[in-house]
């Protein structure tokens, strides 16, 4: 444990700049059943702090309860409220557009039937009970002629909702299709493309912010594509750690629209002072120890302190130029530097 995550988030402290941080799962807080090494001290310290927390994912399968009790195993102090899914957000959108007391036709888990509900809104199971919406999300049960229903209701016009669109589920025997799957199915019989309510859409990350009570949030996550890319939708700053998906050669070549406000190794970051880089007189890019600058193609790293610094550098730097440093070279820059 270092001085940072002892003293838990000070007056300087990335997670003091916003009203709320919302986190994603998997990658962030927990990696199958076991946490992420330092989330549960450093989620629990920022708590003590009074700042807000949510965590955010595209899991509209479950109760919020039952994923809370989750996080509550691996010792964090989570209420079932503090959980927010891509089902509420879907739902919210549903109700949006109906009013209340409106017929939905729901595809999916009891727990997206039960956030429709949430909202005022009558769950119905056929296109014959004349919806005003058709919401859709996954659930291991979801048969054909659940999918018919929703195909009939879309193809008259009925505004379709659906809570994600990711293409895989991840289950005990592998990987298998997910929402997305079921998704493309509908939209094959259809020619309709649906309205998405989780992540990478702005929906969930609205939602969570709603739920939170939180005007600036930062959202905390380990993937570009989903997380950075749905915080930027949003409005919201990221934080994009490396304990999941994403490696720096992916940070190093994002893509505008991709590129996260702060890098941590960890969720330790939240209470450290965030990572700034100045541009130098000599047009490099400078972070604490670190100096980085693009010439004729290639990263050009040297520095010495927190490798963490010298990412950031290194990424302000290629993401200056027009054309991103190729990232093999730009890695085995980084390498170097790590040995000095």
């Amino acid at each position: 444990m270092d001085a940072a995550e002892a003293a838990g988030p000070g007056d300087g402290s990335l997670a003091r700049l916003y009203d709320a941080v919302l986190l994603d799962l998997d990658g962030v807080v927990r990696v199958g059943s076991r946490a992420v090494p330092y989330a549960v001290p450093v989620l629990g310290r920022i708590r003590d702090a009074g700042c807000r927390t949510a965590y955010v994912t595209n899991n509209a399968g479950r109760a919020t309860a039952d994923v809370a009790g989750d996080l509550r195993r691996l010792g964090l102090a989570v209420a079932d409220g503090d959980v927010v899914t891509s089902a509420q957000a879907a739902a919210r959108l549903a109700a949006e557009r109906c009013g209340p007391g409106a017929r939905v036709l729901v595809v999916g888990s009891e727990a997206l039937r039960l956030a429709v509900a949430a909202h005022g809104l009558r769950p119905v199971a056929s296109e014959r009970d004349k919806p005003a919406a058709v919401v859709q999300g996954f659930a291991p049960a979801v048969s054909w002629r659940e999918l018919a229903e929703a195909g009939y209701a879309v193809a008259r016009g009925v505004p379709w909702i659906v809570t994600n669109t990711d293409p895989t589920a991840p289950t005990q025997r592998g990987v298998a299709p997910g929402n997305g799957a079921l998704v493309a199915v509908v939209r094959t019989a259809t020619g309709t493309e649906p309205v998405v309510a989780g992540k990478p859409a702005a929906a969930v990350f609205r939602e969570a912010a709603e739920r939170a009570g939180a005007r600036r949030p930062l959202m905390v996550g380990d993937s570009l594509d989903t997380d950075v890319q749905g915080a930027r939708r949003a409005g919201f700053d990221s934080l994009l750690v490396l304990t999941g998906r994403t490696g720096p050669a992916d940070l190093l070549t994002a893509p505008p629209h991709r590129r996260p406000t702060h890098v941590g190794r960890d969720l330790r970051a939240l209470c450290a002072p965030p990572l700034a880089a100045g541009r130098q007189a000599d047009g490099s890019w400078r972070c604490r120890g670190w100096h980085a600058r693009v010439e004729d193609g290639e990263l050009l790293l040297a520095g010495h302190g927190d490798l963490g610094a010298g990412l950031w550098a290194a990424c302000t730097a290629a993401w200056s130029v027009p054309t991103p440093p190729d990232p093999a070279r730009a890695l085995a820059a980084l390498a170097r530097a790590a040995e000095l």
